[in-house]
């Protein structure tokens, strides 16, 4: 009696233990897929700096991406500066060894860049920090806009985003369509992009199913989005 009394203790035991372990592992398996769930959300809204981004699909950002910032250099080091666009966004540089330099329409190097100098800078963003491919000091205005003029709408903490549209917006663009493109065709339409709309900072370039090019912008309340035709002239934003 007392040995059948204990063997269905040790059992009784067993049995806890195991619906213990089976409590833990679901409460272990709920934590740790949160931050999973929360990382996957924000990969694909683009919004760094608190800057509204777009929504889900093809083009949603899984990592840094092509584009660029224009504006004014400070705290310049070897290896590279702050940026301020025109909006107030502060951006970070880095330089590198692969760093292509000019000056107006001239090749230089890197001593070109100066505190106080404004500057393009063309390469790979991921957030507000731009991995340098090229830095043009005195940039021309490259870009031309047939869209009317409107001003960009710096960042503000806690301010409403302003939702207006400028321009031609293609007739069938969807938020999150298209493919993330880099290289001359990310680089140009960055440049007419910035040089219509100074003040953003470029994370991506989408080349849509018509030909034509949305650059998205954050660190600005508005716009969000820069629709560039074929021949990298703006025509509209939103």
């Amino acid at each position: 009696m007392v040995s059948r009394k204990l063997t269905n203790s040790i059992a009784a035991g067993v049995a806890a233990i195991a619906i213990a372990g089976g409590s833990y592992g679901i409460v272990s398996a709920t934590f740790s897929g949160s931050p999973a769930a929360a990382s996957s959300g924000t990969a694909g809204s683009g919004g760094a700096a608190g800057g509204p981004g777009s929504g889900g699909g093809s083009n949603a950002r899984s990592g840094p991406a092509a584009g660029g910032s224009s504006g004014t250099a400070s705290g310049v080091s070897t290896s590279g500066f702050t940026l301020t666009t025109a909006a107030g966004q502060k951006v970070t540089v880095h330089e590198a060894t692969a760093t292509t330099y000019e000056k107006g329409t001239s090749a230089a190097s890197a001593s070109a860049v100066t505190a106080g100098e404004p500057v393009l800078v063309l390469g790979t963003t991921s957030g507000t920090t731009i991995t340098a491919t090229q830095i043009i000091v005195q940039p021309a205005s490259s870009g031309s806009a047939t869209a009317p003029a409107a001003k960009v709408v710096p960042f503000q903490r806690g301010a409403p985003a302003t939702s207006k549209q400028v321009g031609q917006i293609p007739a069938n663009y969807t938020e999150g369509s298209g493919t993330i493109v880099s290289g001359t065709a990310a680089s140009k339409a960055t440049e007419a992009a910035l040089a219509a709309y100074p003040g953003g900072v470029v994370d991506r370039v989408v080349k849509l199913s018509n030909g034509e090019y949305e650059v998205h912008y954050i660190g600005v309340n508005w716009p969000h989005h820069i629709f560039v035709n074929q021949d990298f002239t703006v025509v509209g934003a939103d």
